[in-house]
């Protein structure tokens, strides 16, 4: 049986929405392609791929931060 990941349908979508021309898109696409990009978020933040990019962004804050040191 093939599964897919429900997290790849949006990453599809959120890809072929980005290669289009900026200067085509509507003020309503941009806001769709925003609502796009957070349900991949909160598809993605539970699996360990999401928590090894938090990883890395806290990470790579902390290093950036100078309330850190």
């Amino acid at each position: 049986m093939l599964t897919i990941n429900v997290a790849v349908l949006p990453a599809v979508v959120i890809v072929l929405r980005l290669r289009r021309r900026t200067e085509a898109r509507s003020r309503n696409d941009e806001k769709l392609t925003v609502l796009i990009v957070l349900v991949f978020g909160v598809l993605v933040a539970p699996t360990a791929f999401g928590q090894g990019v938090l990883d890395g962004v806290a990470q790579l804050a902390d290093g950036i931060s100078p309330a850190g040191r």
